[in-house]
C-alpha cells in the first residue's frame, strides 16, 4: 500500500513534468515547421495538454482496468470544469471574445451527450469506440480548418505571444518531443499501477480511483496552464484550455480505451451520478461562456464559486463512498 501510494506520486511528478515538456517540444517543432500559431494551439497544445489522459487511458484499458479509464475521462472533465475553471474565475473573472471557443461549447455539450448516450445500456462496444475516435479525428479536421480560416480570432493572438516566450532551438524541441513522450509512457505505467494497487487494498472499484485520485493527477497541466493564461490575461486560452482538453477527453480517451478493451458492464453509477455531473457542469460553462442577448460570454467569481461548490460536492460524496467500502 506504501509503495503503490508512492508510485502514485512519483507518477504524478513524473507525468505533469514530461507533459509539459512534450507540449513545448511539440509547439516549437510546430513553429520552425512554419504552423501558423493558431494551429499550433488548437491542435498541437490541445492534443498535448491531453496526452496525460490519453497515455494513462490506454495502459489502463492494457492492464485490463476499462473503469479507470472510463474514470480519468468523466473525472477529468468534472476536474477540469468545477475544479481548474472555478478555481481560476474566483481569481480571475474569465471573459471570452474568442468566436472559436464560442463555437466549441455547443460542440463540447453534444460531445458529452453522445457519450451518455453510447453507454445507456450499459456496455461500450468496439464499434462505438471507434465511433468516438473518429469524432476526435473529425474535431482535429476541423479544428486544422477553423485555424487555417480564422485570422485575426482574438485568441491567435494569445497563442502567438505563449510560442515567442517558450521560443526554443528545433533540435531541442525535437528532443523534448521524443524524451516527453517516453517519459508519458513510463510515469503512466507507474500512475496506473499504484492506483490499481490502492483500488485493490482499498476494496473500491477502479472507476472511483479514476474518478478522483487518477483525474485530479492528470489533470494537472491543465490547471497550471489555465492559470497562468489567466493571470497574464489571456482569458481565451484559459477557457479554450479546458473545452479543448474536455473534447479531447470524451472522443479520445474513452475511444481509445473502448477500442483496446470493450466495456461489457458500465456500472450503473456512471449514468446516475458521474454523466449527469459531466453534462451539468458543460451546461453550466456553456450558458456562462456563450453569452445570449447580448451579454458578453464570461465566467464570473460568483460563476466560478458555483462551479467550485459543485466539484466540492462531488467529490466529497465519492470521498463518503470510498471510506463506507473501505470500512466495510
Amino acid at each position: 500500500m506504501i509503495l503503490a501510494a508512492l508510485a502514485i506520486i512519483a507518477g504524478f511528478a513524473l507525468l505533469v513534468w514530461s507533459a509539459d515538456r512534450f507540449v513545448e517540444g511539440a509547439a516549437a517543432t510546430a513553429q520552425h515547421a512554419g504552423m501558423p500559431p493558431l494551429l499550433i494551439g488548437m491542435v498541437i497544445v490541445g492534443f498535448g495538454t491531453s496526452a496525460p489522459e490519453m497515455v494513462v487511458s490506454a495502459m489502463a484499458a492494457l492492464d485490463g482496468s476499462p473503469g479507470l479509464a472510463l474514470g480519468n475521462a468523466y473525472g477529468s472533465n468534472i476536474a477540469n470544469t468545477g475544479l481548474i475553471l472555478g478555481l481560476t474565475a474566483i481569481m480571475i473573472p474569465l471573459a471570452v471574445h474568442s468566436k472559436i471557443v464560442r463555437k466549441e461549447l455547443p460542440l463540447l455539450l453534444a460531445i458529452s451527450c453522445l457519450t451518455g448516450a453510447f453507454l445507456w445500456n450499459g456496455n461500450l462496444e468496439r464499434w462505438e469506440a471507434g465511433v468516438l475516435l473518429a469524432g476526435f479525428f473529425g474535431l482535429i479536421g476541423w479544428s486544422i480548418f477553423t485555424a487555417l480560416t480564422g485570422k485575426g480570432d482574438a485568441v491567435e493572438g494569445e497563442i502567438a505571444q505563449e510560442l515567442e516566450e517558450h521560443a526554443m532551438p528545433l533540435g531541442r524541441a525535437i528532443f523534448w518531443v521524443v524524451a516527453g513522450l517516453a517519459l508519458l509512457i513510463i510515469s503512466s505505467r507507474i500512475l496506473v499501477w499504484g492506483a490499481v494497487t490502492i483500488a485493490e487494498s482499498l476494496g473500491v472499484s477502479d472507476l472511483i480511483i479514476g474518478l478522483t485520485i487518477v483525474a485530479l493527477g492528470t489533470s494537472l497541466p491543465e490547471l497550471a496552464a489555465t492559470v497562468v493564461a489567466a493571470r497574464k490575461g489571456e482569458h481565451d486560452i484559459a477557457i479554450g484550455n479546458v473545452v479543448g482538453s474536455n473534447m479531447f477527453n470524451l472522443l479520445a480517451v474513452v475511444g481509445i480505451a473502448g477500442v483496446i478493451a470493450p466495456m461489457s458492464s458500465v456500472p450503473a453509477e456512471v449514468l446516475s451520478r458521474d454523466w449527469p455531473m459531466v453534462v451539468g457542469l458543460t451546461v453550466a460553462l456553456f450558458v456562462f461562456g456563450y453569452g445570449f442577448r447580448g451579454r458578453q460570454g464570461r465566467i464570473n467569481r460568483f460563476e466560478g464559486a458555483a462551479l467550485l461548490l459543485a466539484y466540492v460536492v462531488y467529490n466529497a460524496y465519492l470521498v463518503m463512498t470510498i471510506t463506507r467500502v473501505a470500512g466495510a
